[in-house]
């Protein structure tokens, strides 16, 4: 490819749409991505030969570095990756936690060798990978957490309960925060990494009420975690946690309940569904601007996205600004799946049938996913008591009862 620099962007942009014809399957166009379903099944030719083909490129994890596997673009070029696969119809295929929490992290805070292993095969999309975080006990107050982890030499070995492990039983590794210091709550956690597919880890899942689910109980007996699988040092997992969470509230922010509509803007789909006048404007008025405020919102929440993470850049710790980031964007996002829902009517009510499209049965399924961004990741509550605290500087009142 050739090195733009940052400097032609227009270029660029006919490079990335010209590969994009060449090589996204016709067959997939406007369909859902399959990572976004509850329920897995074979990927069929089509998706296998498009996950390769950005898995080679890179383009899947567009900004991380070449040298593991990433684009090495600028944030504009991978903006500009992003715009032209929705223009296409096409949906990004290398996705899940190792690309939203893990992978960013790992690569602040791994060694070398760490980032050698683990960051290409996300880049490629050939690992999934789920997180060991919350358990029975200690859900909103994390640092609570009993699982432990012991020294065995050359070796640890796991023992505990992890809940709500999101994927589990799909994932081919696991990042861990587990206990390996009794005396002391938050310096008494590290955080670990092992693999799924070993005896000492049991995957049941929790039925939900829609059916199928992505949420888990984990349960480890003797789970082995090797000694080169330790990420930062021993008993400083929390830091690192902290950094991980404002990455999940970071993806989650634009995740989920998205209102997805197969690549199209929501004015272009109203207008495909709702109609034009005379001079061409969406018929419905009211509607056209409550989609203007909406589309107003949502840029402004993206600009500011983009400001905090170049901010976050310089820091050296994590940002309490991702619970902002959090709040607003996981409700632009319910707004809009909201708006998708109502604009296509009758057709966007159908769970499954041959009279719903793809598209209509995806933006069912993001709108009723995307109820639960403003719960996991930190609830839109805990997120609150996050900007009180250290951004307002208000005083926790908690501690005055």
């Amino acid at each position: 490819m050739a090195d733009f620099g940052g400097g032609d962007l227009d270029a660029f942009r006919t490079e990335v749409r010209d590969w994009v014809a060449a090589n996204f399957p016709e067959g997939l166009k406007g369909k859902p991505n399959p990572a976004m379903r509850e329920e897995r099944s074979t990927p069929s030719p089509d998706q296998e030969a498009w996950r390769k083909a950005v898995g080679a490129k890179g383009w899947g994890t567009p900004t991380w570095p070449a040298e593991y596997g990433g684009g090495g673009l600028t944030p504009a070029q991978g903006r500009i990756v992003q715009q032209e696969f929705a223009k296409a119809g096409a949906y990004n295929p290398i996705g899940g936690m190792g690309v939203m929490m893990f992978g960013p992290t790992l690569l602040e805070y791994g060694t070398e060798a760490q980032k050698q292993e683990h960051i290409p095969p996300i880049c490629r999309g050939e690992l999934q990978w789920c997180q060991g975080f919350s358990e029975p006990g200690a859900g909103s107050d994390l640092a609570s957490l009993q699982t432990k982890c012991e020294d065995k030499g050359d070796h640890y070995l796991i023992n505990g309960q992890k809940i709500w492990t999101s994927g589990a039983q799909y994932a081919d590794w696991c990042f861990c925060l587990v206990r390996t210091d009794t005396s002391k709550k938050h310096e008494g956690i590290s955080f670990v990494l092992f693999t799924m597919h070993q005896p000492g880890v049991e995957v049941r899942p929790i039925p939900l009420i829609a059916g199928n689910s992505p949420f888990c109980e984990t349960f480890l007996t003797d789970a082995r975690a090797e000694k080169k699988d330790l990420v930062g040092p021993l008993n400083g997992g929390w830091t690192i946690a902290k950094r991980l969470l404002q990455h999940e509230r970071s993806g989650l922010s634009g995740a989920g309940g998205g209102g997805y509509a197969g690549g199209r803007s929501l004015p272009k789909l109203a207008k495909d569904y709702v109609g034009v006048d005379a001079q061409g404007r969406l018929a419905d008025t009211d509607l056209r601007t409550r989609l203007i405020l909406n589309e107003m919102d949502g840029r402004a929440f993206q600009q500011t996205a983009v400001r905090a993470m170049m901010e976050a850049k310089g820091n050296s710790g994590p940002s309490a600004a991702t619970s902002i980031m959090k709040n607003a964007g996981t409700r632009w996002m319910q707004d809009k799946a909201e708006l998708t829902l109502e604009i296509m009517g009758h057709q966007g009510l159908g769970w499954e049938g041959d009279t719903f499209t793809g598209e209509e049965l995806g933006a069912v399924r993001s709108w009723l996913g995307g109820k639960a961004t403003t719960i996991y990741g930190g609830s839109q509550e805990v997120q609150n008591n996050i900007i009180s605290k250290r951004i307002l500087g208000l005083p926790d009142l908690s501690q005055n009862n």
